[in-house]
């Protein structure tokens, strides 16, 4: 807000996660009033970075508490149960990207005692996705679609359609849908067509983790768990809230852990080095000495 801009004092620096895909004039203010700002969603993914990494601490949270959500939405066990009542079947559970949240939902599920499979765009994560006892989706697209950073890239309009169709028949068999899948800066991919929840058993769930973004199901209301079918469909838009202690703490720790960098101690004094000089910084700085870099 305006009142929040007045208040920051000209000459220091404002560490913040503003989900920059745009600006709206705020930098350009805060460059005018000589206010640094380090956008912590724009840190590097490098080896020595990972220590600092709020989106990635947060996510492995959020990709943990969605299986709990799950285990709580569907009304049946997850692992395989023999007992002198009946044998029940392990649920049959369906991951959609494959980043950090989605790994640590195949690890989560997996020690539940569920039947995984998981998708991602990127081929290369199904190493990532095996080697957690998962089994991998693959599609042949005609395109890849890795991006910079490790991240996925928007597919073309043609790739898009082809993987809503070939994936659709998969997605119809699980019992447990969660869906993870993000692009940075663009609406979630469309991954779960109404036709395909017409075609999943009654009392299945989809939890789609991109609900704040659009939603990788074309039914998903953020913010609310609705039915549609005889599915749960769950919207919520911050699972790491869920497990506010922890996320609190990671989060808390990812920010000593760059105030490390971005404060040095020379002959007893604290100095802020040259930031431009450090590949973390210099990438995740916006406004810098008045100059807006984004």
């Amino acid at each position: 807000s305006a009142a929040v801009l007045r208040s920051i004092k000209s000459g220091s620096m404002l560490v913040t996660l503003p989900g920059l895909c745009e600006d709206d004039g705020t930098l350009k203010s805060l460059a005018k009033k000589n206010v640094d700002v380090l956008a912590l969603e724009r840190i590097p993914r490098i080896s020595r970075a990972q220590s600092m990494d709020v989106l990635s601490s947060q996510a492995n949270i959020g990709g943990y508490r969605a299986v709990l959500e799950a285990t709580v939405q569907y009304k049946r066990f997850f692992p395989l149960m023999m007992t002198s009542a009946g044998s029940v079947k392990p649920a049959r559970v369906v991951i959609l990207g494959v980043g950090v949240a989605g790994l640590q939902a195949i690890a989560t599920a997996r020690r539940l005692g569920a039947q995984v499979w998981a998708y991602d765009v990127r081929p290369e994560t199904s190493e990532q996705v095996e080697s957690l006892g998962a089994k991998f989706i693959e599609l042949d697209l005609g395109e890849e679609g890795s991006g910079e950073g490790g991240y996925a890239r928007e597919l073309s309009d043609e790739a898009k359609k082809k993987q809503q169709q070939m994936l659709s028949e998969e997605l119809q068999k699980a019992d447990i849908l969660i869906s993870t899948a993000a692009i940075p800066c663009r609406p979630a991919p469309r991954l779960i067509l109404e036709e395909t929840v017409k075609g999943m058993r009654e009392g299945s769930v989809i939890i789609d983790m991109a609900a704040a973004t659009g939603g990788n199901c074309e039914l998903t209301e953020a913010g609310s768990v609705v039915v549609k079918y005889g599915v749960t469909i769950v919207g919520h838009t911050n699972y790491p809230a869920m497990v506010s202690a922890d996320a609190s703490s990671f989060f808390a720790r990812n920010l000593v852990n760059l105030m490390e960098l971005l404060v040095t101690k020379e002959d007893e004094k604290l100095v802020r080095p040259d930031y431009m000089e450090d590949e973390v910084t210099k990438a995740a700085l916006v406004v810098y000495q008045g100059e807006v870099r984004f």
